[in-house]
């Protein structure tokens, strides 16, 4: 799994961790890795995605509650659709990846390849498991 920087992947590990994920659900690692992966989104997290019911917060895309610039929102998008295949009436490839920097860009690109299994996740699975480790003891 190609990460953008160390804080990523630690952002990454976090959100596995408090969601109590299975490494193997390759769909809430693609949604995670996006958010993880830009600060802004990071920052928000727990008013784009439940941890507690373990669920995306769609109003989070319609009401005000949340500020998303169009790349972020765009990023939300793309990862409510590569957990459970959200869409809507603006959602295109071309509607998402026109609204990308080319570091969300790249971020988006990747996060296909976490999704469908192209990205090898062994080195965050092995995190997760040690970080699990020392909380329990």
């Amino acid at each position: 799994m190609k990460f953008q920087n160390r804080e990523h992947e630690s952002n990454l590990i976090r959100l596995l961790l408090k969601d109590k994920s299975n490494p193997k659900d390759m769909e809430r690692l693609a949604m995670f890795y996006i958010l993880a992966g830009n600060s802004d989104l990071y920052s928000k997290v727990n008013q784009i995605y439940d941890f507690d019911e373990h669920l995306i917060k769609l109003d989070c895309l319609t009401n005000r509650s949340v500020d998303l610039c169009s790349s972020a929102r765009a990023l939300v998008k793309l990862g409510f659709n590569l957990y459970n295949s959200y869409e809507d009436e603006n959602f295109t490839p071309m509607d998402i990846l026109s609204n990308l920097d080319s570091e969300n860009y790249s971020l988006a690109m990747e996060s296909f390849n976490v999704r469908f299994g192209y990205s090898s996740k062994e080195e965050v699975n092995e995190e997760v498991n040690e970080e699990d480790d020392e909380i329990k003891m």
